[in-house]
């Protein structure tokens, strides 16, 4: 018994001093500047080297992202009041016209990873009005205050290391501008997703998700690497809708991929 007691107490302790070297959460900017020291060691202990750490040292608390996140209401809308908010049908005929400018781009998407026109013009109106928009936000100050914050840590955490090390390798700079929670580009990818599945699209050797081309390829690639099942339906039911999940976490959302991309591809 004493042995059995001992040997359970290994991983508790483990837990403890993981939980002790964690960098604590905060509601407001006063902790701010002490978590970011506790978060360093963090970091490169997950591999962020000196050019993401000192980016860290220099983020700024973002309280428009805090009011913004703490302020999240369409997606309690009915799904006809949602549509009605984000203009899904103007996102359908802007996207027709899309695909029917450019078919030979769009087909080669689908030929690469599996995943219909529809529903990559469905993402690109919904999240950026097709790039008109991109967000006005510092990507990086966003993701450390919704890290330190203590509403989603665990959540952002990855995204926050993601983005220090693509500053690091030279795939974002400090002064990146993103969405109000750090997404980036045309399809508002979030810095550890960016990381882990972005395309070189357009073929110059670097990713970059201000460039439609690798933004559209890399959103293809995160759907077929979730499990996206190419010549397969998309709607309510199927395997696919599943994977849309994967993209936005609202009902709402998730309906209006598979209702805008249908539309699109009829």
């Amino acid at each position: 018994m004493r042995m059995r007691a001992l040997a359970l107490s290994i991983p508790a302790a483990i837990g403890l001093a993981a939980a002790a070297m964690a960098a604590p959460c905060g509601n407001s900017a006063s902790g701010f500047s002490a978590w970011k020291t506790a978060f360093a060691a963090e970091a490169a202990r997950a591999g962020v080297g000196p050019r993401g750490l000192s980016a860290l040292a220099a983020t700024q608390y973002a309280q428009r992202t805090i009011n913004a996140d703490r302020n999240q209401k369409s997606f309690r809308l009915s799904y006809a009041e949602f549509c009605r908010k984000r203009g899904c049908d103007a996102i359908v005929s802007q996207g027709r016209q899309r695909k029917a400018r450019s078919p030979g781009f769009y087909a080669a998407l689908e030929r690469a990873y599996g995943v219909p026109a529809g529903v990559l013009l469905a993402i690109h109106g919904m999240e950026t009005g097709f790039g008109r928009f991109m967000g006005d936000s510092n990507v990086l100050n966003a993701t450390a205050t919704l890290t330190y914050d203590c509403r989603r840590p665990e959540f952002f955490r990855p995204h926050l290391i993601g983005a220090l090390k693509m500053i690091d390798r030279g795939m974002m700079s400090p002064a990146s501008i993103g969405a109000m929670h750090g997404e980036l580009g045309h399809t508002q990818f979030l810095p550890g997703n960016a990381l882990t599945y972005g395309q070189d699209g357009n073929g110059d050797g670097r990713i970059d998700l201000t460039d439609m081309t690798d933004a559209l390829a890399s959103t293809a690639n995160y759907l077929r690497r979730k499990g996206w099942r190419p010549g397969q339906p998309y709607q309510p039911g199927s395997r696919n809708f599943e994977v849309l999940k994967e993209w936005n976490a609202a009902s709402v959302y998730q309906r209006a991929l598979a209702e805008i991309g249908t539309g699109i591809d009829d």
